[in-house]
């Protein structure tokens, strides 16, 4: 009887000890560990910190033109947090009080919430009122919610007018949630003027915000960041510092006064080496061609004046989001693909690279070699043919490397490059930066090819390099390929003398008074100081003059009443859109004896280089000159061209143009284009339309029924 009693007092004893415990921690779980999720519940005052986003630099042309900046933007924004507490303390009832979100968007009843019914019963219904509800796309505000929470406020509206944001500034009391700003926006002024080289930006988004922000910050808004031209690749520069802003919130999440303000600061400003007039006038030129290339450069400084590709877009168009049917059209449904920067694509160079080919020449010692053209050049039991050849069965005899540039020789080249040799020729064609990229400050830019290169041998470690395949690189065909940006950069080095300056498009970039990039040209060679001799350096560009300006040269329509310009054209054989095609060159530079102007000029689809892309470089230099004799070229804002896929047979100057030119005997008609006489090495990337798959910019989401207005206000479930 008694160890019953005493077993029962044990565990009785022990219940109660069990109770206390499980009391006491209970006790420590809401007293410790939950006092601030219970003091969150509780309506009181609190500090809110909302981190701004820096004010984007300014970029402008090298005479101080705004190419890009920021216009005022009055912002409407929703902290959809506090509009749905805001409204479960309007309804005490409501059995989601505690499950405001969940990973999965659902209550613990198993419905999913109506976020949008909840927003336009506190907020659009007000809106609607006053006259200041706008339609918006319920399913990216819910995606919006599930995803930020309410930490990043949802963007409402960005197209206010200045009467419209006073109201909205008058109401803001009244509305929970309901934040307006003055914030600044991008804009282009010029449309698409230098659109390829300005690049466009898009919105912020959820991987853009840092664990600190998430820590530091109750409203975190990012900034647009540049994902195209140089906007992306100065992005860095161009972002400015955060600002903070901390305010006193009541118990009914109200705000009541601004306690700290730390204004954003204004990012680094960039100035480019374009000049917009300049830029104005080659734009306008190439309309004349439905899709061209072409890049005008200080021979003196590697300075990029002026870069312009057709057809083109409107920068303006991504910002703050582009529309799903414009996205679609510049990226796939047009097929001339108008977001491609075609001036640093790559493409067939044709004669163009006989040119670099001479210079691997001199480099050898061959600088004084003479070659016959008898018309073709026998490799095995196949021929190589001049264009002389092709057309009438014709030959050039006798050439020294003047003479060959001058007539585009084809048989001069190939056995001037078998010489060399392929390795010597590799080599020399990397030194130019010819099967590898420049370094412009631009993204996407491409290496092209040269065969033997380090580039190539990566791709192809085990394929020999043949006799034929070293021909064919000597005039451009076949296994090679460089982008006019390439091109106009060779031209400036040979210009010159023989110094290859790194092309830049970016002058400097300056923040208040610090240089952060400084205005220095980069010699990155000297063909004389690696023992080229000055004279071979002069027989090349005496012959680039020849072609110009003597009778049987290819390059006569570039001619200038009373400048000297030298010039060397090519045709190459490509594939457009699978079949065969052309596509037309023109590189050059001018004055002659004091250079100033590289000009290289691309037409895909140019039966020509001669006919078709020498009036184009004849008509930029015109406007060239005219500028440096005090004319005050034209500047406006461009609107988009389509551009198209039409062979382009000859492009005429003007009659006045005509008349003030010499008249020269032209005797290409295709000139040095290659026919298939010889067995040619494919290039793998020769199809002038690939593109690759471009960032995708900020979307606008469509308007969906829960985001229409006017419509009766649905009651959150």
């Amino acid at each position: 009887m008694e160890t019953a009693y005493r077993l029962r007092l044990y565990l009785l004893t022990a219940l109660v000890l069990l109770g206390f415990g499980t009391l006491l921690h209970r006790l420590h779980k809401v007293q410790i560990e939950d006092t601030q999720k219970y003091r969150d519940r509780v309506p009181s005052p609190k500090n809110v910190s909302v981190r701004e986003p820096g004010v984007r630099g300014e970029i402008r042309d090298s005479r101080g033109v705004l190419l890009a900046r920021n216009s005022r933007n009055y912002e409407v924004s929703f902290n959809i947090e506090e509009i749905i507490n805001a409204y479960h303390l309007q309804h005490n009832d409501s059995p989601y009080v505690d499950t405001l979100r969940s990973e999965k968007g659902m209550s613990r009843a198993g419905k999913k919430k109506n976020i949008a019914g909840i927003v336009n019963e506190v907020i659009i219904s007000r809106l609607t009122q006053y006259g200041l509800a706008k339609d918006y796309s319920a399913k990216a505000m819910e995606s919006h919610y599930n995803t930020h929470g309410g930490l990043v406020p949802f963007s409402y509206r960005t197209d206010l007018t200045y009467d419209q944001f006073s109201r909205f500034a008058e109401l803001n009391l009244e509305l929970p949630g309901v934040y307006i700003n003055l914030r600044p926006q991008r804009q282009y002024p010029y449309k698409t003027l230098a659109c390829h080289i300005l690049g466009y930006t898009k919105e912020w988004e959820k991987g853009d915000i840092p664990t600190s922000g998430h820590r530091t910050f109750n409203h975190y808004i990012g900034e647009e960041k540049g994902i195209a031209g140089v906007e992306m690749t100065m992005d860095q520069h161009l972002r400015g510092q955060e600002g903070v802003k901390t305010m006193l919130k009541d118990e009914k999440g109200r705000i009541v006064s601004m306690i700290d303000y730390t204004k954003p600061q204004m990012g680094a400003d960039v100035t480019l080496t374009i000049d917009s007039r300049v830029q104005y006038l080659v734009e306008n030129i190439l309309r004349r061609a439905g899709r061209a290339a072409a890049v005008v450069m200080n021979v003196q400084t590697g300075e990029v004046i002026a870069m312009a590709s057709v057809p083109n877009y409107d920068p303006n168009n991504f910002i703050p989001s582009i529309s799903e049917a414009k996205w679609e059209e510049y990226k796939t449904k047009n097929i001339c693909l108008p977001l491609m920067n075609r001036a640093i694509e790559s493409f067939d160079p044709g004669s163009t690279f006989k040119l670099a080919t001479a210079i691997a020449g001199v480099r050898a010692g061959l600088g004084d070699r003479v070659y016959s053209c008898n018309g073709f050049v026998a490799y095995g039991n196949h021929k190589a043919g001049c264009w002389i050849w092709n057309q009438s069965k014709g030959m050039h005899g006798s050439q020294n490397v003047s003479k060959a540039i001058q007539q585009s020789c084809n048989p001069y080249f190939f056995r001037l490059a078998n010489a060399v040799g392929p390795r010597a020729m590799a080599e020399t064609f990397t030194l130019l930066n010819l099967g590898k990229t420049t370094g412009v400050e631009l993204p996407s830019e491409k290496p092209g090819m040269v065969i033997g290169s380090p580039s190539w041998k990566m791709r192809f470690p085990s394929t020999p390099v043949t006799p034929v395949d070293t021909a064919f690189l000597a005039i451009g065909q076949g296994v090679s390929s460089a982008s006019p940006l390439q091109l106009a950069a060779l031209g400036c080095c040979i210009a010159n003398g023989g110094k290859y300056y790194q092309p830049r498009v970016v002058k400097k970039v300056t923040r208040e008074r610090e240089v952060l990039v400084s205005d220095q040209p980069k010699l990155l060679l000297d063909l004389i100081q690696q023992g080229v001799k000055p004279e071979d350096m002069e027989r090349i560009r005496k012959g680039m003059w020849m072609a110009v300006n003597q009778p049987g040269g290819t390059a006569g329509r570039v001619k200038m009443p009373n400048i000297e310009v030298a010039a060397k054209t090519g045709t190459a054989q490509s594939v457009d859109f699978g079949k065969k095609s052309n596509n037309s060159w023109t590189l050059s530079f001018a004055p002659y004896e004091n250079p100033k102007y590289a000009v290289c000029v691309l037409v895909v689809g140019g039966k020509s280089g001669g006919k078709v892309c020498g009036p184009l470089v004849h008509l930029i230099y015109r406007g060239l000159f005219a500028l440096d004799d005090g004319l005050k070229l034209p500047l406006q804002p461009q609107d988009e061209v389509t551009g198209n896929t039409d062979p382009i047979e000859e492009i005429l100057l003007p009659e006045d143009t005509l008349a003030a030119v010499e008249a020269v005997e032209i005797t290409e008609t295709a000139d040095d284009v290659q026919t298939d006489l010889a067995p040619r090495p494919q290039n793998p990337d020769n199809d002038t339309h690939t593109i690759e798959i471009l960032p995708t910019p900020t979307i606008t989401p469509e308007i969906d029924t829960a985001g229409t207005i006017p419509r009766a206000i649905p009651v959150p479930e």
